[in-house]
């Protein structure tokens, strides 16, 4: 019997940690403009490429050029950019009231605006979002209240979901938002079903899903991908590859793989990947894919190329897994300067509007949160009633919660 040698296990590593000088000069990015725009009825197995590059629109000087560009006017970019920032006014605001104990927990989505904020406005109404904890931008870029928000963060007694939810988990049917699981994954084949009872049900609306780059881990992932595409599911399956998890880096989720995207192409799935800091590639691509789901083509799947600026969560502490001038590394730049640069450069945006509209931003953010403290917070003011655990689970409450609540005084 030959003697061989024992065996072992690959274990990725990032290529930086704390200490280390960040280089990206190896990562592929492609030129704005270079790759193709095809048709939303194109085969699958005809564009199995496009797994692969990343489909830019801003160039370096703040260009909009190629296929994917010329898809929203002037005015909607400037409605854009204040989206984002006032996701960003608004994640500021909240994490700050998290450190003074307003709230126990917080998740910023710093650097990832544009991924949201661009998705949302290629929806329609009626349209279902199952979004993970860092898409805040689906519902800051629409009409939904501040106030209800930040209500939900402080888990005082405005809250509209009485307390239920840890902060942040927000809920809104009206504006498709699907309530928030904390267990991640789940929102893949959460969506995937409701495309599909859509489609049985001869609706005309979609569903999108969120998930990161570390949930692609998890089995639920290829069970919404085999069910996607067993049945054409009407759907925008959406990564957010932000380059980390809680503290581990993308490659302990995609091991080998060549992209997230690629993930795709064995269950037989227009694949695309796309900077996630460009806010009109975002919506070009978004748009395309749920063009291709609302005309029953069947589902998508999204690669957002991003970088996750700022910690996982209030809980979390970035300078110990990752080197600290990584995120300045980054080479896709800032979602909220690229935007803004860009309209500068049409003459439909200046620096002194740019200050203007950030002090009024701001100042609703600020105004919005005074209201919301007026309720209560964390330690402070008024609470959402004990009595309403018992509230709005069955339709018609069961004789031994009806016993439990009477026994508690209500």
């Amino acid at each position: 019997m030959s003697k061989t040698s024992p065996l072992s296990l690959y274990v990725p590593e990032p290529e930086f940690r704390p200490g280390d000088h960040p280089d990206f000069s190896d990562v592929k990015v492609a030129a704005a403009g270079e790759v193709e725009r095809p048709p939303i009825d194109a085969k699958a197995d005809d564009i199995r490429h496009l797994a692969y590059p990343i489909i830019r629109v801003l160039n370096r000087k703040g260009e909009a050029v190629g296929p994917w560009a010329g898809e929203r006017s002037e005015e909607d970019l400037r409605d854009g950019l204040r989206d984002m920032m006032k996701v960003r006014a608004f994640d500021a605001r909240m994490q700050m009231a998290q450190r003074q104990g307003k709230t126990s927990f917080y998740m910023q989505c710093l650097g990832e605006e544009a991924i949201a904020c661009a998705f949302r406005k290629a929806l329609e109404p009626g349209d279902m979002n199952f979004p993970t904890y860092r898409q805040q931008g689906l519902l800051l870029s629409t009409d939904y209240p501040v106030v209800d928000m930040m209500n939900q963060i402080y888990s005082n007694a405005a809250d509209p979901l009485k307390g239920r939810q840890l902060p942040i988990m927000y809920s809104s049917k009206e504006h498709g938002f699907f309530t928030i699981s904390g267990n991640l994954a789940t929102q893949f084949i959460q969506a995937v079903g409701w495309a599909m009872g859509s489609a049985i049900s001869g609706d005309t609306r979609i569903a999108a899903g969120w998930i990161g780059d570390g949930s692609t881990a998890e089995s639920d992932f290829h069970s919404a991908l085999v069910f996607a595409s067993c049945y054409r599911a009407p759907v925008v399956l959406n990564i957010v590859n932000n380059q980390w998890a809680i503290s581990t880096f993308q490659g302990i989720a995609r091991g080998k793989a060549a992209t997230f995207a690629s993930r795709g192409l064995g269950f037989g799935l227009p694949s695309l990947r796309v900077d996630g800091n460009d806010y009109l590639a975002v919506y070009a691509v978004s748009k395309w894919a749920i063009d291709r789901a609302r005309a029953g083509l069947g589902p998508t799947l999204i690669e957002h190329v991003t970088y996750r600026a700022g910690a996982h969560s209030t809980s979390d502490d970035p300078s110990a897994y990752r080197a600290k001038e990584e995120s300045d590394a980054w080479p896709l730049g800032d979602p909220v300067d690229r935007l803004k640069n860009h309209l500068i450069s049409l003459d439909a945006w200046s620096e002194e509007r740019h200050t203007q509209a950030q002090a009024e931003i701001e100042s609703e953010i600020v105004q919005a949160q005074k209201e919301a403290e007026s309720h209560g917070t964390l330690h402070d003011g008024g609470k959402p009633l004990v009595r309403d655990m018992f509230e709005d689970v069955f339709e018609v409450t069961p004789p031994h919660l009806v016993q439990q609540r009477q026994e508690a005084g209500y």
